[in-house]
């Protein structure tokens, strides 16, 4: 069954909240710190251009930034915790030890002011998982992410949130879990886009040449226009496909971010003249620097959006909303 029956097309955003949670074994407070402390930024000014555009959006978030200090994060724990067998991706044995009591003392790992203003805000709350759970990775178990998943629907249930869409972290969709889901509740994902180099890989997959094939995607036509219907009715979570993460400014390749615009307003124009939907997705961290740039970049595409919509009938909405909920 297709939920575009209105006959146009949609134009969803995502974005990833995860704050330090989503980046800390990949990266250093040293090196990617200003990042994380931007967001204390870049979220009210997203939450203002949005609301300049009417723009309704979705923020998949870890839940551990629905707790407001350790004590009550440690009461929300899941009942067991993944058992990767390189303990390097083990946010339990690995990070817990490093964060401090609360947002006062740690920015870094606890944003619930943030949190605060999305909430009331008109825009939907989405998990994240509860603490950034890596699908694919080996060693971990459908039932050890269950456990993880009703630990993230149990700390937005004591917020007062109906969790109903769900961003794999990494994008580590694993199809196996989407049953999980279902038992769970929740309704609506972000798939993956088609083309091979998008593929759901563990982190060892993850070679040079895929990044690499990616990376001229953002600025050239590789993987085609990543545009898509949105169809139901097996009885699992609705596929929300993303089609493009908004890559954050960089001064050594400003060159070409005219050409990265280009690239996302052609994909946009296809969905809003073929009736069918455009996905962008980013993570507040990624505007933590260079927020002025991003900012700008992204008042394009908004401007854009609006064009498309006047002229094609091109709608905005939530995933949950996209997937006919």
């Amino acid at each position: 069954m297709n939920t575009q029956s209105d006959n146009t097309g949609t134009f969803v955003i995502s974005l990833d909240y995860e704050l330090l949670w989503g980046v800390w074994d990949v990266t250093s407070i040293d090196k990617y710190g200003e990042h994380i402390l931007g967001v204390k930024k870049v979220i009210p000014a997203l939450l203002n251009l949005f609301d300049a555009y009417h723009i309704r959006s979705t923020f998949a978030t870890v839940g551990i930034l629905f707790a407001k200090n350790k004590q009550e994060l440690i009461s929300c724990l899941p009942d067991i915790k993944p058992n990767y067998r390189d303990d390097r991706h083990n946010v339990y044995l690995k990070e817990f030890s490093a964060m401090g009591n609360d947002e006062t003392n740690d920015p870094y790992h606890f944003g619930y002011s943030l949190f605060e203003l999305i909430k009331q805000s008109n825009h939907e709350i989405a998990t994240h998982t509860f603490s950034h759970y890596f699908c694919l990775e080996e060693g971990q178990t459908a039932s050890e992410f269950d456990a993880d998943i009703k630990a993230a629907l149990k700390i937005s249930a004591a917020n007062n949130i109906r969790i109903s869409s769900l961003v794999f972290p990494r994008n580590q969709l694993n199809r196996e879990y989407l049953a999980v889901l279902a038992a769970n509740g929740i309704q609506v994902y972000r798939g993956n886009p088609v083309s091979w180099i998008y593929k759901p890989r563990k982190f060892s997959a993850e070679v040079y040449f895929i990044r690499f094939c990616r990376l001229l995607d953002t600025y050239l036509p590789i993987s085609g226009y990543n545009t898509f219907d949105i169809t139901k009715g097996n009885g699992l979570p609705v596929n929300i496909p993303a089609s493009r993460f908004l890559k954050p400014y960089n001064k050594n390749l400003a060159w070409l971010e005219k050409l990265k615009l280009k690239r996302i307003m052609n994909e946009m124009t296809h969905a809003a003249k073929n009736n069918q939907l455009y996905h962008l997705w980013w993570h507040p961290h990624n505007f933590g620097v260079n927020m002025s740039e991003n900012l700008d970049n992204l008042t394009v595409l908004l401007d854009h959006y609006r064009y498309l919509q006047n002229k094609y009938s091109f709608k905005n909405c939530t995933m949950k909303e996209a997937a006919g909920l």
